[in-house]
């Protein structure tokens, strides 16, 4: 009898007791995995999934606020992060983490060896300096992809 690997074989269900763990990451903290820890965290209230899933964000060398931008482009659809505080990513985090998703980084220093959860990089533009066109644009693609993420992840829990 062959055995198949675990890339082969889909995700079984996860057991209600467990909680499904999203690590949003990136460099700084201060822009895209700021907007997507707030879309996680709206996803989760919208959709009844408190207590099934949980949201955490961190950065590999934090920045020391959020980006202005990024704090206009959340406010102009009412979600504030301007109180959020960028914050280092731990080892420990990750690697309770089912899935650890980079905004357009490399995981390589975030995940550790190991590891048996998902990484996903979403290779997105940092909207640091970009005009507020640019900006509301990587916001837009961020709330569909956490979306996203969400609607695959409602299927296993």
């Amino acid at each position: 009898m062959t055995q198949q690997s675990n890339s082969e074989t889909p995700a079984a269900p996860k057991d209600r007791t467990e909680t499904t763990q999203i690590a949003f990451v990136c460099v700084q903290n201060a822009g895209r995995s700021q907007m997507a820890y707030a879309f996680g965290q709206r996803e989760i209230e919208n959709r009844g999934l408190d207590g099934e899933v949980e949201v955490i964000t961190g950065g590999t060398r934090p920045a020391e606020h959020v980006h202005d931008e990024v704090v206009r482009a959340m406010d102009a659809i009412d979600v504030d992060v301007d109180g959020r505080t960028p914050r280092e990513i731990t080892f420990e985090e990750t690697q309770g983490s089912d899935y650890v998703i980079t905004m357009g980084c490399s995981a390589d220093d975030v995940c550790p060896a190991g590891w048996a959860g998902e990484n996903r990089d979403w290779d997105l533009d940092d909207p640091d300096g970009k005009p507020a066109e640019e900006v509301a644009a990587i916001r837009d693609e961020i709330e569909a992809r956490v979306s996203e993420l969400f609607d695959e992840i409602q299927k296993r829990v």
